[in-house]
């Protein structure tokens, strides 16, 4: 992560964030692995993404372990069942969205800072969100394709701290490819692997509510 990043225009920030948002509605369906202090699994999921800022993950441990969904809108979560094993991968929103290669918007009080890294081939560019105790630093690559990245690093700090890092790779069309959370306080870490997306899939609307 940069240390020092100068000032920014919110309207640079803005641009580049609606950049990484879903451009339509998709189903992305991943392999995924979570282990803390306490617990280890695997499994299968489905993340269920509609422009601009709602994600359905409906996820199922192997041999029938455990199962749960949740929505995520924006920056909340709307519900989750069962919550604490959703809320334990998902830990952080913003986080959790960008493992999915989305970039949330800062908050409105939050200063703002970075740009394009000089001298990088490819281009780098890094932004910094600072809200109260709270920092997210984000870095992301460009891929071979002009506006679609290659990778998405970011680091979360609090008072205390490094809070949770994400790293997200992107296939060559703009989705998700590969991504792994690690936060170090609860020395937990959620990864995936995507196995399938499907760029048809509708989303009905009773499905944002439906709790399984």
């Amino acid at each position: 992560m940069p240390n020092a990043l100068a000032p920014a225009s919110r309207d640079s920030v803005m641009a580049w964030v609606r950049g990484t948002e879903p451009r339509h509605t998709a189903a992305i369906r991943v392999r995924w692995r979570y282990e803390d202090r306490k617990v280890n699994g695997a499994g299968r999921a489905t993340a269920r993404v509609a422009p601009p800022d709602s994600l359905r993950l409906d996820y199922a441990a192997a041999l029938g372990m455990s199962a749960g969904a949740g929505v995520v809108i924006g920056d909340s979560v709307l519900w989750a069942d069962p919550d604490r094993d959703f809320r334990s991968m998902v830990r952080g929103v913003p986080m959790f969205w960008s493992a999915f290669g989305v970039v949330r918007p800062p908050a409105p009080d939050a200063g703002v800072f970075g740009g394009r890294v000089a001298g990088t081939t490819p281009p780098r560019w890094a932004w910094r969100f600072v809200s109260g105790t709270d920092t997210l630093t984000y870095v992301a690559r460009q891929g071979a394709r002009p506006g679609i990245l290659a990778s998405l690093d970011v680091e979360w700090r609090g008072e205390r701290g490094v809070v949770a890092r994400c790293h997200t790779e992107y296939d060559g069309n703009g989705w998700p490819a590969r991504a792994q959370m690690e936060f170090p306080d609860a020395a937990a870490r959620f990864q995936f692997t995507v196995a399938g997306i499907d760029s048809t899939a509708v989303v009905p609307a009773a499905l944002w509510r439906a709790r399984r």
